[in-house]
């Protein structure tokens, strides 16, 4: 195992045991440079990389502490909720609402892209970390791709990871917004009715249409996004400028 991951795994370690608890100060990069005799950018990967996974919080001039548990999800990337909570040592478990086939209502047929008179599926599942609900997933599910959906157990494995299994999705669309959760929706993430949450529209589709429409909520006061992106330049260097204008001056 890599030195930095090392670090990481005693953090986790500390973290999971409930020996550092949320604001607890972390070590430093000196401190952990000394007791595992390695570099200071060593100790200061392992600190950032668990600063990007949530785990910890720092600030500068005042050091790294436990993070409040609050989940973050990517913003650019779908990922499966049961793998981003396990990235940060915590658990996992689900527990699912409703399980059925209903009929389309228009909106959601036309999400589907499917005849508004038929059925579709539709679930909801609560999503728990370290025993505190952070997410309520209601989705309806294309049943001429999905024919399997409603015989899954999704207290086992999340519905994007079986989607991602029987119908490698190919394109994805999201719609972010601030609302106000109903009363069954307050009430499963076990929050206030005034509490603000955010709420993210997804729309999937695999190589034969649209898969699934899911509304994915969260309580603000416990969730976040974030994202990381690397821009390609398109500007040259300089000294490729130059080199470029000398050439074209030649020809």
């Amino acid at each position: 195992m890599a030195k930095f991951a090392v670090i990481k795994e005693h953090i986790y370690q500390k973290i999971e045991s409930g020996e550092w608890p949320e604001y607890h100060p972390v070590s430093s990069e000196n401190e952990l440079s000394a007791e595992f005799n390695v570099s200071r950018m060593t100790a200061r990967r392992a600190l950032q990389e668990l600063s990007d996974e949530g785990l910890v919080t720092r600030t500068r001039g005042s050091g790294t502490f436990v993070a409040p548990l609050k989940s973050q999800s990517a913003l650019l990337t779908i990922r499966n909720i049961a793998d981003e909570i396990k990235m940060r040592n915590h658990k996992h478990h689900a527990v699912v609402r409703s399980l059925q086939s209903v009929p389309a209502l228009p909106h959601i047929a036309a999400a589907l892209q499917l005849d508004p008179e038929g059925h579709v599926f539709h679930s909801v599942i609560t999503h728990f970390e370290n025993g505190q609900a952070v997410q309520v997933e209601e989705r309806f599910v294309n049943p001429l791709l999905v024919p399997n959906y409603l015989e899954q157990d999704f207290t086992e494995h999340t519905p994007h990871e079986y989607l991602c299994e029987v119908t490698p999705l190919t394109e994805a669309s999201h719609l972010i917004e601030a609302v106000m959760p109903t009363k069954q929706t307050a009430k499963w993430l076990d929050m206030h009715e005034v509490e603000p949450c955010l709420q993210i529209q997804r729309r999937t589709w695999c190589r034969d249409g649209v898969v699934s429409q899911a509304t994915l909520t969260h309580p603000g006061s416990r969730f976040r996004l974030g994202g990381h992106m690397t821009f390609k330049s398109t500007q040259r260097s300089s000294r490729g400028a130059a080199k470029g204008s000398t050439t074209g001056d030649e020809q």
